[in-house]
């Protein structure tokens, strides 16, 4: 039998040849992992849609991109006879402080959102983005519809609220067709301003970029005969009604989509910086074509939506640009839609 010596010497031994393989054990692992600061900065986020559904209609949001937004360059507010002047002329620094309350300072990047309603028997597009309008900042319209599981040639019609270049450039970057099969609808009254050569001849220079946006956006699908302007009073198609909404265009519209009960109004550019327009809805835009008019139309429909509840659906709210207006005390805020990752109901 083994002294006790003994024992103590083969226990001594094997804890040491333990340790020994622990320690070659670390060493080996710290010289093959490398450190996680050492990982590339990727620099790129997650494809722009976000899917929803009203009633039985599946509404999918898609990014256009961001901008930097000329915060001090276009904000405006009318005052008495002089119509709408600078922001910073009548009350320098309200909106930098507005900003700051909402964490945000300039440059501040502005969304540029379209809504892609499927209604079952139509794929209709709310809005199309600048497409190569505004540079490289956009035109990530179609990349993030054919992420969301579409393709261009599956839209049917294009309904835009406006002929702005980030609304109707999406339609046809670079001149190019880029919804092979879609007819393209406008109310007639923004038709008739935006593609009159007199009216671009005495706009505003900050406007008459616009106008040649418009008119190489629109060409191809008017020589193909599939530019088709809309009057108001009736449906465009089963569920979604055009609603004239004239000041920031002539012929600026919403569209009422609405099924089973459900309702999300698609409102175009009621609001183009919430953090300083929802707190102060008399601040207007110099792209205005009647700031007044655009001022009363945005205070109407916020009261409206505050007071219905009903969804809505924002072209420069920070992507998605989905959910709610609310009132409190006499002043308005925005609910954006809270995430819902589940699948879709039908």
């Amino acid at each position: 039998m083994p002294s006790k010596s003994a024992f103590t010497f083969l226990f001594s031994s094997m804890a040491t040849v333990v340790v020994s393989i622990l320690t070659i054990g670390a060493l080996a692992i710290s010289t093959t992992t490398p450190a996680l600061a050492a990982a590339p900065i990727v620099g790129t986020q997650a494809p722009g849609f976000y899917r929803m559904m009203v009633g039985k209609f599946e509404v999918t949001v898609l990014s256009d991109g961001t901008h930097p937004f000329p915060v001090h360059k276009v904000l405006t507010q009318v005052v008495g006879e002089k119509g709408a002047v600078p922001l910073d002329q009548v009350a320098p620094g309200e909106a930098d402080a507005l900003l700051a309350e909402s964490k945000l300072a300039v440059p501040v990047e502005g969304s540029i959102n379209a809504f892609l309603v499927n209604t079952g028997s139509k794929l209709i597009l709310i809005d199309s983005g600048a497409g190569s309008l505004y540079g490289d900042c956009c035109g990530h319209l179609i990349d993030n519809l054919k992420s969301a599981g579409y393709t261009p040639e599956q839209v049917d019609e294009i309904y835009l609220t406006h002929l702005h270049a980030d609304h109707v450039g999406g339609i046809a970057p670079n001149g190019k067709v880029a919804f092979a099969n879609a007819i393209v609808r406008v109310s007639q009254v923004d038709a008739d301003y935006w593609l009159s050569d007199k009216n671009e001849q005495s706009a505003p220079k900050l406007l008459n970029s616009m106008f040649e946006g418009d008119k190489a956006s629109l060409k191809p699908y008017i020589a193909a005969g599939k530019f088709k302007p809309f009057k108001y009073g009736e449906e465009l198609s089963p569920g979604i009604t055009p609603i004239a909404s004239p000041g920031h265009t002539p012929g600026h519209s919403f569209f009422m989509v609405e099924s089973e009960g459900e309702k999300m109004l698609m409102w175009g550019d009621v609001v183009h910086v919430a953090a300083v327009q929802f707190p102060n809805p008399s601040i207007t835009l110099a792209y205005d074509s009647d700031a007044q008019m655009a001022e009363s139309e945005r205070e109407t429909i916020f009261s409206d939506a505050a007071r219905k509840g009903y969804w809505i659906g924002a072209a420069h709210i920070s992507f998605p640009g989905a959910g709610h207006v609310s009132a409190n005390g006499g002043h308005y805020y925005w609910i954006p839609a809270n995430y819902d990752g589940s699948p879709a109901k039908n």
